[in-house]
């Protein structure tokens, strides 16, 4: 992506209340002063939790506990990244943007083309969808085909913008070319077939679609990108692509089908809470759901459903339903999808249609509407259930070697599961119908942990979790085995402990992860954030390594602490250069949406600096007295040095801490 200037969010914030963004989506309320509150629109609720400060610019919902600023709202909301949320604000307030030369993300040229496609494929849709309502036997028959052979309203063909591509087509590039469009954005825009050398003339432009009903299809902000057009008999014999029912857009810079879902701009706003987005196959099945009340229908770009396209689902919601054939294709695209989803954090469950009268969704919503899909939810099933019916010998006809072939397929399914938690809830699940197999769960869940052990992975690929695995026979050699397990056979010798950079010997084993809220590092975050006078004499005070940065307040309390440390500090207002992640962002702007009423920062803070190095250093003392126990056995071994570390640390644990005054 390309590098918005820093200035120019700076400006967008200054420009933009969050009041007008708020109230786009949520109902305020004054709530005293230029605080405001209305119905939190992330969480269901019946009174007032969200509220939001015109002044400092934050939201903060005390329910749910989301927080952010106008660009996080606009995320959170609409299900975009940070700067299409910034390029989406500058837009509808008519702040003009700018963007880093050399940022690594495309040029000025670049930019300016994909907005011009942007604008072709949006011009271009009205003037198909113009020549589907216009004059002619064309148009006639392309909308007879549409209200009496698909079935579908007239009505549905205006909200989408079905259009007509006619025979020739040669309407489209005339009107292309009049409307001075660039010869860049002709050439790359997938509408035509254009020799290289070739003038921009209408006689050059050969269309790609002709005689076909032209679906429109747009991204997730709701923007044409590309067309699917079906077949029909108005599609000429000389057609290249005649005997294809379906023809696409080919990939542009605007158009990926493998991260894009057909509907999804107008289906993530219905879905949540007990509606589930619906996978149907194509867009007509998604058109024919939309048209009976099913609006969470979504579809791919005829391809198996990618990861791009599943955590592009999440940033909606993590529930998903698929329409599943029970043949054998059936059964390998939907093993193909569950460890994807399971990876992505998406439960999928199983819509199936054998049994269902019509194996077609199309037809079967056009004949029994809405109540199809009700019948077909009462019959749904899980990822698990599916393992269960469809992977699983059965028991009558198992043998040893399909029974090991199914559990190993079942364990690589799990093993997509980013969570221990969940995979072990998963094997839960499938353990129950092994036990007709002679598998005992027990046996099952240690037989998963050797798949694991020996490098087992799951069928969507290796992923970043299982990279830092080791083995146990490896465990000797590692650096954080403990002393009771790594004693050097040689000398009997307790292991030597490794030196901070802040000069102390710190124990290898790192402390428990403690709950990230009531974390010292959240209270120095605070005392850094509102009372920033402080942050430099903090940065000489706290050694890094006392920092516990797998805490998402440790990491920006390292990150801001250095940037005191250098004399570099921004200022609260001009965070976002420094802010690596969403969750990050969030938690800066739910700290700074506080206003901390406190007498003494410096004691805060000094409080802080206590309980960050009394958790660094006591692991360490414990582990200096087991040593000294196991060594008070052996008398050969020389304890002169471990006592000599516990005195000093037992010095350095009892001494006050002070912040030093600093110019």
């Amino acid at each position: 992506m390309p590098r918005l200037k820093e200035s120019c969010k700076q400006d967008l914030k200054l420009r933009i209340s969050i009041v007008d963004v708020v109230s786009r989506v949520a109902t305020p309320r004054r709530a005293g002063g230029n605080r405001f509150k209305a119905l939190c629109p992330f969480h269901q609720e019946k009174s007032p939790s969200f509220h939001f400060d015109a002044d400092k610019g934050f939201y903060k919902c005390f329910g749910c506990g989301k927080a952010g600023d106008i660009f996080t709202f606009v995320q959170e909301t609409e299900g975009l990244n940070f700067t299409e949320s910034v390029e989406a604000l500058a837009q509808r307030f008519n702040v003009p943007l700018e963007y880093e030369e050399g940022g690594g993300g495309p040029s000025r040229e670049e930019r300016s083309l994909r907005q011009e496609l942007f604008d072709l494929h949006e011009f271009a849709t009205d003037h198909l969808h113009q020549a589907l309502k216009g004059p002619g036997d064309a148009a006639a028959w392309m909308r007879n085909y549409w209200t009496k052979d698909r079935r579908f309203p007239a009505e549905l063909a205006d909200e989408f913008k079905i259009g007509l591509a006619d025979a020739q087509c040669s309407g489209l590039g005339a009107a292309i070319l009049r409307k001075k469009f660039s010869e860049a954005a002709i050439r790359q825009c997938g509408l035509f077939y254009l020799y290289d050398d070739a003038l921009m003339t209408v006689q050059a432009l050969k269309p790609r679609f002709r005689g076909r009903l032209m679906i429109p299809i747009r991204d997730h902000q709701g923007r044409v990108v590309a067309f699917t057009a079906r077949q029909t008999a108005l599609t000429p014999q000389d057609d290249n692509s005649r005997e294809a029912k379906y023809v696409n857009s080919p990939e542009t810079p605007i158009f990926s089908k493998s991260n894009l879902l057909f509907n999804l701009d107008r289906a993530r706003a219905h879905a949540g809470e007990g509606k589930p987005f619906v996978m149907v196959e194509g867009q007509l099945d998604a058109l024919r759901c939309w048209s009976v009340g099913l609006k969470t229908a979504i579809a791919p770009q005829g391809t198996s459903i990618t990861e791009g396209q599943l955590l592009l689902l999440r940033r909606y919601h993590t529930e998903l339903e698929c329409f599943f054939d029970s043949d054998g294709a059936g059964q390998k695209a939907a093993l193909r999808l569950l460890p994807l989803a399971l990876k992505t954090g998406i439960e999928v469950r199983f819509l199936t249609l054998a049994g269902a009268g019509k194996v077609d969704p199309d037809l079967l919503f056009l004949e029994k509407g809405l109540a199809a899909y009700d019948d077909l939810k009462a019959g749904a099933f899980g990822g698990m259930q599916f393992m269960r019916r469809f992977v699983l010998p059965d028991s009558r006809t198992a043998t040893a070697e399909r029974t090991q072939g199914a559990v190993r397929e079942i364990y690589a399914v799990i093993a997509a599961a980013e969570s221990e938690l969940l995979r072990k809830r998963l094997l839960g699940e499938i353990a129950p119908a092994l036990g007709a197999l002679q598998v005992t769960p027990d046996v099952f869940e240690r037989d998963f942990a050797q798949f694991l052990a020996k490098g087992g992975r799951s069928a969507a690929g290796p992923s970043e979790r299982s990279a830092g695995f080791q083995p146990a026979s490896d465990s000797a050699s590692s650096s954080s085995a403990s002393p009771s397990s790594s004693t050097s056979a040689s000398s009997g010798s307790p292991p030597s402990s490794s030196v901070s950079a802040s000069g102390s010997s710190l124990p290898a084993p790192r402390p428990p992860l403690e709950d990230d809220t009531s974390a010292p590092e959240r209270d120095l975050l605070l005392i850094v954030l509102h009372f920033a006078e402080l942050g430099k004499a903090l940065a000489h005070a706290c050694p890094h390594d006392w920092i516990d940065e797998r805490l998402p307040s440790g990491a920006l309390l390292n990150r801001f602490l250095a940037e005191f440390s250098e004399d570099q500090w921004p200022g609260r207002d001009h965070l976002d250069n420094l802010l690596e992640t969403d969750a990050e962002r969030a938690l800066v702007a739910s700290i700074l949406f506080e206003s901390p009423q406190i007498d003494s920062p410096s004691k805060v803070a000094l409080e802080g600096l206590t309980r960050l190095r009394n958790r660094a250093l006591t692991p360490r003392m414990r582990q200096i007295e087991l040593q000294l126990a196991q060594a008070a056995t052996d008398n050969s071994f020389d304890a002169t040095s471990l006592l000599k570390e516990r005195s000093d640390l037992q010095r350095r644990l009892r001494s006050p801490l002070a912040l030093a005054a600093l110019a």
